[in-house]
């Protein structure tokens, strides 16, 4: 059997909670991974929530210094609005040591949703 538990990172980016604001999550440290793959997980939305979600890239921890990542560093692409009860999976490949998430709300009330990302291809292993 394949192992893949000790060979991953994984990260709460947003906590599963009712949005009812934009939440841009912390940066995420991807040092020694050279892989990463974001999941939104969605639960019900209450006076038709309408969220969009995009990661964003950076060389450092400063909020200003972040930058949406460009279509040819994604594997996949995120719904134009999130679904109710979904999950979504978006890789990502570029090279920047910091990414966050953003889900972005665009109107109505809110959305049940939580974020991980997981970080693959570990420099070393068995990952802690």
């Amino acid at each position: 059997m394949r192992d893949i538990a000790n060979n991953i990172g994984v990260v709460q980016a947003v906590a599963p909670a009712v949005l009812s604001a934009t939440n841009t999550s912390p940066a995420i440290d991807l040092i020694g991974f050279d892989s990463a793959a974001v999941i939104v997980n969605s639960g019900a939305i209450v006076t038709a929530g309408d969220f969009t979600a995009k990661i964003q890239e950076s060389d450092t921890t400063t909020s200003g210094d972040f930058t949406d990542v460009a279509a040819a560093d994604l594997i996949g692409t995120f719904p134009a609005t999130l679904a109710a009860d979904s999950v979504v999976k978006v890789g990502y490949t570029g090279v920047r040591r910091y990414v966050r998430t953003v889900l972005t709300k665009n109107g109505g009330t809110s959305i049940a949703a939580g974020v991980m990302v997981v970080k693959g291809h570990a420099a070393g292993r068995p990952v802690a």
